[in-house]
């Protein structure tokens, strides 16, 4: 069959020790990213981009963020939509203080300022847990929208409330604003997107992915063997919030170009990041990819279907639309509780024993 390790021997740990130690899953690997380095940027048009492609991109590294502190720590938060905004609203804050300052500097700074943020309100995660920390990551959810509608100086007293972002380029290539094409936006978020998984792939291996993983498990064993809660929980939540403030800031600066914080970024966004992490799979990098795709192509794909396939009435597409996903969504968690990337994982091993699979 196409999945085999006969044959594939190793010589040394590390090797044995890859991301992908099996000569097969390293050649997709590097092909899906040719695929989506030398292929797609010329194939790519601006509708399935602006409505597939980007957002997609943009939700897998908000769903790696959340994934880290929900699926490696146990930790679960609400406030994902308002760490977006944070990310947002800091990216405006430095494009309009600093006109020169490199666009992806910005966005990287954009999650540094969110890890800030993530911190002071995991906090309460040193003596609270479970739906109490829940309520308490809501409250921030809240609070920082009201926030960022309440407070002008966060949107440069514009009469609108609105942010909106300001044209930047790189290597005289636009990044932002209505001059940007949409190959550029794409190559920006395939580059941080690439960046953001190995860089969480690899934490995650480490000794501090071990610590997370020792208190979602048990924290009072992990903190009797010696992990420290308090730096295990808030390096958690920081690091989560940088990857989510990075994709905030890349929603705003590179996809919509313009926000309101209670509109682009409400509460219905945190839920919908929280479902792409527990469809795809807690605890696994691919499982956030494979959640976003769940959640933002397959509802694309079906609109596609139902109205210009079939001819019916946009609106009697969407309700069916929102009822096919519900029941996908529950057939999933029934055949498979700990998501798709698990139900990845069963094929991987029945293919490992084909035509014998158990």
């Amino acid at each position: 069959m196409l999945y085999r390790e006969a044959g594939d021997f190793k010589t040394s740990y590390a090797s044995d020790n890859q991301t992908f130690p099996i000569r097969g899953d390293r050649m997709a690997y590097w092909a899906v990213l040719a695929v989506a380095f030398l292929v797609v940027p010329f194939v790519l048009g601006d509708y399935w981009a602006n409505a597939v492609v980007i957002p997609f991109l943009i939700y897998v590294i908000a769903a790696l963020g959340l994934n880290l502190l929900i699926g490696y720590t146990g930790l679960l938060s609400l406030g994902t939509a308002a760490f977006m905004a944070v990310g947002a609203y800091a990216t405006y804050k430095l494009t309009t203080a600093f006109p020169g300052m490199n666009i992806y500097l910005v966005f990287l700074l954009s999650g540094v300022v969110t890890a800030a943020v993530g911190v002071l309100f995991g906090l309460p995660s040193l003596k609270i847990k479970g739906f109490y920390l829940a309520v308490a990551t809501l409250a921030a959810q809240f609070f920082l929208i009201w926030l960022f509608t309440r407070v002008e100086w966060f949107y440069n007293h514009s009469p609108t409330g609105q942010i909106a972002m300001p044209e930047r380029s790189m290597f005289g290539i636009t990044i932002t604003g209505a001059a940007a094409s949409s190959t550029a936006v794409y190559m920006t978020c395939l580059i941080f997107v690439v960046v953001m998984a190995w860089l969480a792939r690899n934490l995650t291996r480490g000794t501090l992915g071990r610590t997370w993983m020792a208190i979602r498990d048990m924290d009072i064993a992990a903190e009797i063997i010696g992990v420290n809660p308090l730096i295990a929980k808030l390096s958690a939540f920081a690091v989560s919030s940088f990857f989510v403030g990075v994709a905030g800031a890349l929603m705003f600066g590179v996809y919509l170009g313009a926000a309101e914080a209670g509109e682009a970024f409400s509460i219905n966004k945190s839920f919908l990041v929280l479902f792409m992490v527990i469809i795809g799979g807690l605890g696994s990098i691919l499982g956030s990819f494979l959640g976003a795709a769940f959640l933002v192509v397959l509802p694309v794909l079906l609109k596609l279907l139902l109205v210009d396939g079939f001819g019916w009435p946009a609106d009697l597409a969407r309700h069916l639309e929102v009822m096919i996903i519900g029941a996908l969504i529950i057939v999933v968690l029934i055949a498979e509780p700990h998501g798709m990337a698990a139900l990845w994982r069963t094929m991987k091993e029945k293919l490992r024993l084909w035509p014998f699979p158990h």
